[in-house]
């Protein structure tokens, strides 16, 4: 493993970064808020950097697997870094545990924040914490794969180190390819979804910031209320609808879009996705109506919106769940583990291996009863190979795993139970707003600093899958 190729890939990447803070700056100027020399100086200080280590390492031919590994974890953890500077520097989150907090709950679409008074920042500020999300969305490497030639050596590693899911979808043969198409199909829902923001009501600037948040399945909103702040029933429907397309394959999108519409009640995944969904919308409907509410509009748009904001992992909020049955809650914890679809922006266990998972509890059953049978998982028409099922089954199991350790650690740091179970899952599943002490009113800024670096770390290896960051810390790894 050669230190100088991963330097410069992430030399590279970094000088794709600078230029996204263009946008920032456009705003700065325009809303005089006087943070353009922020903006200015970061493109200037990060496309230096990069251009210096790119002049004096050379190009590397190919990139090895345990290299892509290193750079895709360490891409998050610098591009957080970098990221939180703006704040640091403003004076806005001047503390560094806490902006680094904030920058990598945006790239990694967590939506987990520490700001008690979201609408006191610049919104040339605003804009770019809501840029993280919609960057870290689709993933930074894939849009550099897409964009950036250089990268087409050593692109497949990178791109399969980043994308969400145990399936790789290749649209096309060629990896650059398949990025631009999941990038374009995403940046024309970003589009659409603004318009019809703006039709609904809301200034150009809100809608950005809100369809960044929910392409992305990140939660970040310019408000303090999140989506609450905007009581249409408009709005909400609008969010409720690209949040769900944001939960769903990407790839099938493409197809969907290329008149395959039957793609969707054809795939597996999809199904079992939109049967869940409905499954718990029903149930805590249900669970609201036997405590004596009465049924409405609003009442069924706040359960359908706030299960679809969980299940997604976008974690946005038009009503305080934790005013509803403590049985809701434990239903939305659970969506929080379920997570969106392979392929998609949101965070979880992802649904393809929850199926999986049941399928092969299925055929362990019915090898009780007939122990020399051959009992194949197969998704669709498609037998699923057992190395993939082995995988499966150890990612759910190292999840849990992890879900559970982490709670050890918050409580160890001081939080009760509540908070410890709602933070962790909701970081690790990179949601956003959990239970206790970090429900969907409160925020996490009053946890102590080792706890915010504790969940940093659950943030980036939710989104990266695990296996991604923890294989830097095997000794294999490094023999």
């Amino acid at each position: 493993m050669k230190l100088s190729n991963i330097i410069y890939t992430l030399s590279s990447l970094w000088l794709l970064l600078s230029g996204f803070f263009v946008l920032p700056l456009g705003f700065s100027f325009y809303y005089r808020d006087g943070l353009h020399y922020i903006y200015i100086f970061q493109m200037i200080g990060m496309g230096l950097l990069s251009l210096i280590f790119r002049f004096l390492i050379k190009r590397p031919n190919e990139l090895s697997i345990r290299e892509a590994f290193l750079a895709v974890s360490l891409t998050w953890v610098t591009f957080s870094f970098f990221g939180a500077l703006p704040f640091i520097v403003s004076g806005y989150i001047p503390n560094l545990t806490d902006a680094f907090f904030e920058t990598m709950s945006g790239f990694t679409t967590t939506g987990a924040t520490i700001l008690t008074d979201i609408e006191a920042l610049p919104k040339s500020l605003l804009l770019w914490r809501s840029m993280t999300q919609w960057l870290g969305g689709m993933g930074v490497i894939a849009l550099a794969v897409a964009v950036l030639p250089f990268l087409g050596i050593g692109g497949v590693q990178l791109f399969k180190a980043e994308v969400p899911g145990p399936i790789k979808d290749r649209i096309s043969p060629r990896i650059s390819e398949t990025a631009k198409i999941l990038w374009g199909v995403y940046l024309l829902f970003t589009i659409a979804e603004i318009l019809l923001l703006m039709l609904g009501g809301l200034s150009l600037f809100d809608s950005v910031c809100v369809a960044f948040g929910t392409l992305a399945t990140g939660g970040f909103a310019p408000t303090n209320a999140s989506i609450a702040a905007f009581p249409s029933p408009f709005i909400h429907y609008v969010v409720i609808v690209f949040m769900f397309i944001a939960g769903v394959n990407f790839s099938l999108h493409y197809w969907a879009l290329r008149g395959r519409l039957n793609l969707y009640l054809s795939n597996p995944e999809f199904r079992f996705f939109l049967g869940i969904t409905a499954f718990a919308t029903g149930l805590i409907m249900a669970a609201r109506l036997m405590r004596g509410e009465a049924f409405s509009e609003e009442f069924f748009r706040s359960t359908l919106f706030q299960t679809i904001s969980i299940v997604t992992t976008t974690g946005f909020v038009t009503h305080d769940y934790e005013q509803w049955p403590f049985v809701t809650q434990i239903i939305l914890v659970a969506l929080m583990l379920f997570g969106g679809c392979t392929s998609s922006t949101g965070g979880g266990i992802k649904n393809v291996r929850i199926l999986v998972a049941f399928k092969f509890m299925g055929s362990e059953l019915k090898k009780l009863f007939h122990p020399h049978g051959i009992f194949p998982i197969r998704m669709g028409d498609r037998a699923v190979p057992e190395r993939l099922v082995s995988n499966i089954i150890g990612f759910v199991a190292l999840y849990i795993l992890i879900f559970f350790l982490g709670v050890m650690a918050m409580a160890g740091v001081g939080l009760d139970i509540d908070t410890s179970i709602g933070a962790v899952a909701a970081t690790l599943g990179n949601v956003g707003p959990g239970i206790g002490g970090v429900g969907p009113v409160e925020n996490y800024f009053h946890l102590p600093a080792m706890g915010k670096w504790i969940l940093s770390f659950l943030m980036m290896i939710g989104r990266l899958e695990i296996f991604t960051v923890l294989v830097i810390f095997t000794r294999p790894f490094w023999h």
